[in-house]
């Protein structure tokens, strides 16, 4: 992979992250246009840009959450346990439910990581993936009641987000598109669904990287894909310095229009990839393509 290659990743990364279109199945399909695996250790350490974007974005909130859930734990507020797990401060108990909904993806990420990191790469899988969950938040777009605030969140909520999350694991879901999903099913209006998928995310995107890295960096002398840290320190600050424009642009637009925009890019792109396999420009499963 040449510095200019590793840019574009940096770029798709951002520019797709956040959107509910998978950036996991962008990152694998520019890939395998351009024949690069781009490789564990850099695409983990692009995804570190992202997600400084989010720490930035909403850092008044994080900041917020943390105070009220360490004085709850603490027991400044009171000494029962139902008061130390938030049941009278409402930003005590966000802070317990993005851990309830980081568990699913963790506890599914260790039991299965071989399945993910080689079936479910298939990119045939993707396209389907794409088209099926694109029609289900179209559905719960639609549908959904569209009344309900962060601050209603319960604990069985905050479960199913994580149970939306979790699916992200399979390349095409997305990880906001899973949580979005499942926050319009359950009736949150699309500005709170999407600040919860943010929120949600930190601790389970943060928590993958550093371990992805960890485990990378022990054999990155022996990633061929592997640019060099000049070219992935670049990539990693254009996905954050993009990645925060698009989190502004992204909670501006959930704010004025339905999720039907990235819908029909989600089966338009899924159509694309079809063509792209069947004509052989694009491996099904890792490699280059034919010739």
């Amino acid at each position: 992979m040449n510095f200019f290659e590793a840019i574009l990743f940096g770029l798709v990364q951002a520019l797709t992250e956040y959107f509910p279109v998978s950036s996991s199945a962008h990152i694998r399909i520019v890939g395998g246009l351009l024949g690069q695996d781009p490789g564990a250790a850099f695409t983990a350490i692009i995804q570190f840009g992202t997600e400084l974007a989010v720490l930035l974005y909403f850092r008044h909130d994080i900041a917020r959450i943390l105070t009220h859930w360490f004085r709850c734990l603490a027991g400044k507020d009171g000494s029962s346990w139902r008061e130390r797990m938030g049941s009278k401060d409402h930003d005590a108990a966000l802070g317990w439910y993005i851990i309830l909904g980081t568990l699913p993806i963790v506890v599914a990420g260790l039991l299965f990581q071989k399945i993910i990191e080689t079936k479910l790469r298939n990119l045939w899988i993707t396209v389907v993936v794409l088209i099926v969950f694109g029609l289900l938040l179209d559905y719960f777009d639609r549908h959904g009641r569209q009344n309900k605030e962060i601050r209603q969140m319960s604990a069985r909520d905050a479960l199913l987000f994580g149970i939306g999350q979790m699916l992200a694991l399979i390349p095409g879901v997305s990880r906001s598109g899973g949580t979005m999903t499942f926050g319009r099913a359950l009736g949150y209006t699309r500005e709170s669904a999407t600040r919860v998928s943010f929120l949600m995310a930190i601790p389970a995107v943060f928590g993958a990287g550093i371990l992805e890295t960890v485990k990378s960096l022990k054999n990155i002398n022996a990633d061929a894909a592997f640019p060099g840290w000049g070219a992935t320190i670049c990539a990693t600050v254009v996905s954050f310095l993009l990645g925060y424009i698009v989190i502004i642009a992204f909670l501006k637009i959930v704010s004025r229009f339905s999720y039907r925009g990235f819908v029909i890019y989600r089966i338009g792109l899924a159509i694309f990839v079809a063509i792209m396999l069947m004509v052989g420009a694009l491996p099904a499963v890792g490699g280059v393509a034919a010739s």
